[in-house]
């Protein structure tokens, strides 16, 4: 039996675990870092690069290089508006009316699924080379608040990968499975996992092998690359007003702005000063021009105060579908890079007034996670029982375009729900049913997950048939 691999395939970085006598183990890149940066580059001469290698590269090739591409897994291109500002490769509606990535160097368009496929194709070959043996199966971590074609997209990429992906887990789940293995007393704990890319908060109760998700909440469209954009958007501002050019519109100019404002935002954590500093950033007919900012930690803070306050919806609203108060949380794990911004963290200790746990390491628990869920597929783990919950309503349409709930969000799964609607005209012989997903009345704001028709219905006035 081989082993099974548990992959967070994250907007920033990718992890990859294994269960090894017992104990979950972070297996390390061929580059021998931990972390493999979730980036696919395309060479002129046609290679591909995927990791660590992609990404010293985009600066000199950022067209050919894509990186955050999680941010465009299963959506619609008119969904992704403000995303396809901040990556500096082309992104064109496809076939489907699906976001696609147009790659000059090879003169193809990859679908996201294509893309992350690459991503976990360089995972599975790294940990077969760790293992010495073939890896087949593997359990991937999505945001919790990801919907079904998110869901569905990340499984197609691990097929295309070449994995059967034996399972789909919410990444605050998987933290808690990694925080709480060893927790013998009940805990109710809240995770809060801010990422490169989206933001997921659960509550779970956690005690004597069993997880269950109370509720979750999130926002798909927030991450660190939100930060990292606000501090392009200054740095170009500035350099625009003492220079009168815009690195906006220099590709290489802003790769490297964008490199460099995400170093200046990490130092930021540890330091109350930073300096930005890029040498020949850019020339005109006098010369050279060198851009030097110093930006401080309370200036950035001021500046990402509104994204820092879109924490706090999904924050009240994950504690009042679990109907607890912030008192009732017993431990707070803190989950995702950005996680460690002093802003967040001073963010969630005044929601809770408690010290966040420092027992995890941020970038790695969430795969540590998947590998336990895959060692308790595998046989490995016995005695844990994970119950987890859907992030978002399903229901279908009704007369006048209403979305009816009928399993409603934060409902343990798997769950099995049903109501009886009736006919809307005279002798109808067949009824639409149309599967929707999300939280709006009307039902062309959620997200549509299929469609079928049911006919054979014998004729009868309007409201008497029973359809269940």
């Amino acid at each position: 039996m081989s082993k099974i691999i548990g992959i967070d395939l994250g907007t920033t970085n990718s992890v990859v675990s294994v269960m090894q006598g017992g104990d979950p183990v972070v297996i390390t890149t061929a580059e021998g870092s931990r972390l493999c940066p979730s980036v696919v580059g395309f060479t002129k001469s046609g290679e591909r690069l995927v990791g660590q290698t992609a990404k010293r590269q985009a600066v000199i090739n950022p067209e050919n290089t894509v990186s955050s591409i999680k941010r465009f897994m299963g959506r619609h291109f008119d969904e992704v508006a403000t995303e396809r500002k901040m990556v500096p490769y082309e992104v064109i509606s496809g076939p489907a009316k699906d976001a696609q990535v147009r790659i000059p160097a090879t003169g193809k368009d990859y679908s996201p699924q294509e893309i992350s496929a690459m991503i976990l194709a360089k995972l599975k070959a790294d940990a077969e080379a760790f293992l010495g043996e073939k890896v087949t199966q593997a359990v991937i971590t999505v945001p919790a608040y990801f919907n079904d074609s998110q869901r569905q997209a990340t499984k197609d990429a691990g097929k295309i990968a070449g994995l059967e992906v034996l399972r789909i887990i919410n990444e605050p789940t998987a933290s808690a499975l990694a925080y709480g293995l060893d927790k013998k007393k009940n805990e109710k704990i809240l995770v809060f996992d801010l990422g490169g890319g989206t933001f997921d908060v659960s509550v779970l109760e956690v005690g004597e092998g069993v997880f269950e998700v109370k509720s979750t909440s999130g926002d798909t469209h927030l991450g660190g690359d939100d930060w990292d954009e606000i501090i392009v958007n200054w740095a170009a501002d500035e350099f625009q007003r003492e220079q009168g050019i815009d690195l906006r519109k220099d590709r290489q100019a802003l790769q490297r702005l964008r490199e460099t404002a995400e170093k200046a935002k990490i130092e930021l954590s540890t330091v109350m000063e930073t300096e930005i500093n890029l040498p020949y950033v850019t020339a005109d007919a006098n010369g050279p021009k060198h851009l030097m900012l110093k930006l401080s930690r309370s200036k950035f803070e001021q500046m990402t105060a509104k994204l820092l306050a879109r924490c706090n919806k999904p924050f009240e609203n994950v504690l009042k579908d679990a109907s607890l108060k912030p008192a009732d949380i017993d431990e707070l794990v803190l989950v995702g890079g950005s996680s460690r911004m002093p802003q967040v963290v001073d963010l969630v200790r005044k929601l809770i007034n408690k010290e966040p746990n420092k027992g995890v390491n941020p970038d790695e628990v969430v795969s540590i996670g998947a590998a336990i869920q895959g060692g308790v597929l595998g046989g490995e783990v016995k005695d844990i029982l994970l119950l987890d919950v859907t992030p978002l309503s399903l229901g279908v349409e009704t007369m006048g375009a209403v979305m009816t709930p009928v399993v409603e969000r934060n409902t343990t799964i798997p769950a099995k729900r049903s109501q009886v609607f009736s006919t809307a005209e005279d002798s109808q012989s067949a009824v639409d049913i149309h599967v929707l997903q999300g939280e709006r009345t009307a039902a062309t704001d959620n997200i549509s997950l299929g469609r079928f028709r049911l006919d054979g219905i014998p004729a009868a006035p309007r409201g008497t048939p029973q359809v269940e």
